[in-house]
Formats: C-alpha cells, sequence, structure tokens
C-alpha cells in the first residue's frame, strides 16, 4: 500500500492508482507512457471506439474489422492463422499482436512503423491487404449513418451532428476503447497484491524467468518494448528484415518488438511470423534453436540453458500471467446492442 496523487491532485492509498473513471492500474505498475491530457478518457469516447473497433464497415468491402485480427477472446490477439488475413481473403505478412496495455508502449507494430497510439489505426486501415480503406473513405461512411452522427456528437459534444464526425475523432475514439484494454488481474498480480501465492513450482519458474527472461520481458509489464533480435532462422519466403525495413539501420536488421508475456495461453502463435504453436516450442528455441549473427541480442549470445524440468517449472509461471478476467470481460467484447451497422461484424 502506498500514498498516490492523482492527476486531480487527490490523494489515496490504495494498491490501484486511478487517473480518471475509465483508466486503473496498480501501484506496482509504472506511469503511462501516453498523454492523456490530449485525449482525456470518457465513458462516451470509450464505447464509440469499441463500436468503430468492432464495425466492419471501417474496411473497403465491408468484411473486415479491427477484431477480425484482434479478438476479444485471444487478448486481442489472433489464433486461427499464423499471419494476419484481410480483405478479399489476402493473408498478411506477419502475426497480429495482442492488445494490452497499450498505455505503456511508446512505438506500435513489430517493427514500431508507428510512433503514436493515435495513429496506429490507419496502418491496417489503409493497408491494402488488411482493410485497403482510406481514413477519408471511413469519414464518409460514418457520416451516412445517422446512429454514428450521434454518437459521436454527444461523445465529443460537437452542437452540429455532420461535424461531429472527423479522421482525428474517428482516431482518438479508436484510442481510447485500445487504451481501456488493461490486463491487470492475473494470478501474478494476486500475488503481488498478497492476496494469493505461487505454487512451489511456480516459484521455481519465476526464479528462472527473473534469472533468463526478465531483462527483456521485464515485469510487470513482461516487455520492456524494445526492439532485439532472438535468434530465429530468417524465414526465406518471407525474407522479414524487422525494424531495418523502417529505420535502415544495419543495427536494427532482425530485430522485432520484444512482446509481453502475459496472456500466453490465448495469444498463440507466437513470434513476428507465428511460426511456434506452444510454449515449449519457444523454450526450446531459445535452448537450442538461436542463430548466431552480429544484430544477436547480447543477452542470446551463449543462449538460454534449460533442463526438460526447468521448461515445465517456467510454464508453470508463465501460465501465471493469464488473465481471464480480462479475456472474457463483457466490456470489451462485440456491443450487439445500439451498434450501428451489420449485427455480426465476425472474426476470420
Amino acid at each position: 500500500m502506498k500514498s498516490i496523487s492523482l492527476f486531480y491532485g487527490i490523494s489515496i492509498c490504495c494498491s490501484l492508482l486511478f487517473l480518471h473513471t475509465n483508466f486503473s492500474y496498480p501501484a506496482y505498475f509504472p506511469e503511462p507512457a501516453y498523454d492523456f491530457s490530449r485525449n482525456p478518457l470518457t465513458k462516451e469516447k470509450v464505447e464509440l471506439g469499441r463500436k468503430l473497433f468492432y464495425d466492419p464497415l471501417l474496411s473497403k468491402d465491408g468484411s473486415i474489422s479491427c477484431a477480425s485480427c484482434h479478438s476479444p477472446y485471444n487478448a486481442f490477439a489472433h489464433t486461427d492463422h499464423d499471419l494476419s488475413h484481410g480483405i478479399n481473403d489476402q493473408i498478411g505478412t506477419r502475426n497480429a499482436p495482442p492488445l494490452f496495455n497499450l498505455a505503456w508502449q511508446k512505438l506500435f507494430m513489430w517493427d514500431g512503423a508507428i510512433n503514436h497510439l493515435d495513429m496506429q489505426a490507419l496502418a491496417p486501415m489503409s493497408h491494402p491487404a488488411e482493410m485497403g480503406e482510406s481514413l477519408e473513405s471511413v469519414i464518409h461512411k460514418l457520416r451516412a449513418q445517422s446512429a454514428y452522427q450521434k454518437l459521436f456528437s454527444a461523445a465529443f459534444e460537437k452542437e452540429k451532428e455532420e461535424e461531429a464526425i472527423t479522421g482525428e475523432k474517428v482516431l482518438k475514439a479508436l484510442s481510447q476503447f485500445q487504451l481501456s484494454l488493461v490486463s491487470t488481474e492475473s494470478k501474478y498480480d494476486s500475488v503481488r497484491r498478497g492476496s494469493t501465492h505461487f505454487t512451489e513450482q511456480e516459484s521455481k519458474g519465476y526464479a528462472l524467468f527473473q534469472k533468463h527472461c526478465n531483462s527483456c520481458h521485464t515485469e510487470p509489464l513482461f516487455s520492456n518494448y524494445s526492439f532485439a533480435d532472438n535468434g530465429l532462422t530468417v524465414d526465406t519466403t518471407l525474407n522479414d528484415q524487422g525494424r531495418w525495413i523502417i529505420s535502415q539501420k544495419e543495427d536494427d536488421r532482425f530485430k522485432f518488438k520484444v512482446p509481453s508475456l502475459r496472456n500466453l495461453s490465448y495469444t498463440y502463435p507466437y513470434m513476428h511470423d507465428g511460426r511456434f504453436r506452444k510454449l515449449n516450442q519457444v523454450l526450446k528455441h531459445y535452448s537450442t534453436g538461436i542463430q548466431a549473427r552480429e544484430s544477436l541480442s547480447p543477452v542470446l549470445s551463449q543462449g538460454v540453458e534449460l533442463s526438460s524440468r526447468d521448461r515445465a517449472d517456467l510454464i508453470a509461471f508463465l501460465l501465471t500471467l493469464n488473465d481471464k478476467a480480462f479475456v472474457f470481460a463483457p466490456k470489451h467484447q462485440y456491443p450487439r446492442e445500439q451498434t450501428p451497422g451489420p449485427e455480426n461484424p465476425g472474426t476470420k
């Protein structure tokens, strides 16, 4: 327990820090990177963002929504395919990452191509193999629906409904919903709060995690959100060069964003190209599969020595990072009430 000052100048003593009505996080979390002063959360904007997130209207042919690749039941990841799928059944080049705890991230996408959450939705929206749509066209379609006119007007307090829908507001509403996706109710979190304890096996796994994994998958977010080359064999078909594609710096070749280890039971397949479907496969890679090259992360230069028992113990700990309450929270799911557009957007 510790005393925490709120943005509104109120001091409290509790295990959660409340920024405002719709955003809270544990006191043992670091401060968010997102600047809420430029886009303060409101219930109305979060709900509007949720409706947009599930609406296939955002795609060119009305077949793909954000949720098509980011299912709430997979911690907003995608498990049906190794690589993302878009309009006209096109296949993308990378696995769709999970969406949670985004307020603590400064760069987005596997290669860090987007430097602000408020702009992130533009990438899949405009990508020809994903949603294949323009923001201008999305605005036109939204303005044609009286229901959306009213929702935007209410959320952004605009007197004239026809002026309520703009590109900036579409993107900020989507950000608001994604910012609300905070995962902090795993067994690990209960242990941190002192309401339960690890089993003996989980404790052994936790010790192994701290020894071998914590430098990159730093708790409590379980990522430092940096970019690293983890020694994967390069897929000769995709030939993905990672962050180098964006920066053109040799030091960034084969480097990808370090993903969070939270909710691993829901977010398979793993890695940027979805090559591993089992956690044991991931651990075997770090034990025996690392490819040595100049860009390899220094902490992996000697590999990670893990016995079969070590792998079992480590997986037991990793499973304590699953947040079932987050994954099945009704407030994050498809809003069946009051949603304009098709009744069921579907997920691919």
